[in-house]
């Protein structure tokens, strides 16, 4: 009895000391989201999910336009919003819907957030269910490109013809602020010190391209605005800065643009230009210019929306550049110290650059062959071409659920 007594005592003390170590013991951690690159296929209205390694592996392709037959008939139903959703179609579209233009995951890597320049909105769409989750409508007919904050809660998009640039609180959509710019704002940059620099382009849909003309192409400057209050804090005419570098030949119109590492120069295309110019920011000048080859023969007004060069990215250690010829059909991986281009890289209409996850190599996309090549930083030389959605346009880093393979 006694025996049988001290085997239960035994046994209870057991039983507490184990189940006092599992309620001790972590949860189970959820695995951590995967890093990949997504690519909004502009004309099909499609993202494709890749490997965010240069070996560009396919993951999966969602459906970004999942509201489309009621966004049609919204548009239908609006005559002056079917006369701009027209004329987005045949000019900068080139014939055709505008259904992706940029796009970012948020921090959870659970939803995509995208502009679509033909709905002049941006959405997010869950990742699970390939719903949208909430809408936001821009300012006039059109939605272009985008920027995140570092910290990852803020989306700041351009509405190209309200001239104005909104930000928004990216797992809700709600507006959080917006600042006036110049005409059609285009490429949108948060900087560390908590600024966002937008530019504007001005015209860039008719064929008014000789320089004689270049009055009519609207206001074209640097918006700086801060991204806490969204007070514009500077604005920087590029026109002044090229005249005083003895540039005045060159557009002031810049296209996308890349900051150094520390954020001391500023890289950017401008139209019509083969090749790039470094800015000093704290001098406020131009300080350089690369001149890359000249492939492209034809005349200013065959230049897809005056971009003869459009897609820029800065290696992340800051020792490269990587351009995308658009017009010149290349692209290059450019030396920052000396500005001396590596081997051209044979790509169809190239319109975007990035970087892969591990930042070793550049990742462009091909709009005019449907698909997205990587080239090594260290020598300059392509590593593989992936086929993706119709007309790439942005390519950007995002994160995914572990596990994620599509929707559904």
């Amino acid at each position: 009895m006694t025996q049988r007594r001290a085997l239960s005592t035994a046994l209870s003390i057991a039983t507490t000391l184990a189940l006092t170590a599992a309620a001790a013991a972590p949860a189970h951690a959820d695995p951590p989201p995967r890093e990949v690159l997504f690519v909004a296929n502009n004309w099909d209205g499609t993202a494709s999910a890749l490997s965010s390694g240069a070996d560009l592996t396919p993951v999966a392709q969602v459906d970004v336009v999942p509201d489309r037959a009621e966004r049609m008939r919204e548009i239908y139903r609006d005559p002056v919003r079917l006369a701009a959703f027209l004329v987005v179609r045949e000019t900068v579209g080139e014939g055709h819907d505008q259904l992706a233009d940029d796009l970012y995951t948020t921090p959870d890597g659970t939803s995509l957030v995208v502009s679509r320049p033909s709905f002049a909105d941006v959405v997010s769409i869950s990742l699970r269910t390939g719903e949208v989750e909430w809408r936001f409508r821009v300012s006039g007919f059109r939605a272009d490109h985008m920027a995140v904050s570092p910290d990852g809660t803020q989306v700041a998009v351009s509405a190209s013809t309200g001239n104005r640039v909104h930000v928004l609180d990216i797992e809700t959509g709600a507006e959080l602020g917006s600042f006036r710019t110049g005409d059609k704002p285009h490429e949108n940059v948060y900087t560390a010190d908590g600024l966002i620099w937008n530019m504007s382009i001005g015209e860039v849909n008719n064929d008014l391209d000789d320089p004689a003309l270049d009055f009519l192409k609207g206001d074209r400057v640097i918006t700086v605005a801060d991204a806490a209050t969204f007070e514009v804090v500077r604005e920087i005419d590029m026109r002044d800065r090229l005249d005083a570098a003895g540039l005045d030949h060159l557009s002031d119109a810049v296209r996308p643009a890349a900051f150094s590492p520390d954020g001391s120069r500023l890289y950017f295309q401008v139209s019509f230009f083969g090749g790039f110019l470094e800015y000093d920011v704290a001098s406020d000048r131009i300080t350089r210019v690369a001149t890359l080859p000249r492939v492209f023969d034809g005349r200013r007004t065959d230049m897809v929306n005056d971009s003869r060069h459009h897609g820029l990215t800065m290696q992340p250690t800051g020792e490269h550049l990587c351009v995308a010829g658009t017009m010149d059909d290349y692209a290059v991986v450019v030396d920052r110290a000396t500005l001396a281009e590596g081997p051209l890289v044979a790509v169809d209409k190239p319109y975007w650059a990035t970087v892969t996850g591990d930042g070793a190599a550049c990742v462009v996309s091909e709009s005019g062959a449907d698909q997205v090549t990587s080239i090594d930083f260290a020598t300059g030389e392509k590593i593989t071409s992936v086929p993706v959605g119709d007309h790439p346009q942005r390519v950007r880093l995002g994160t995914v659920p572990a596990g994620w393979s599509g929707v559904g």
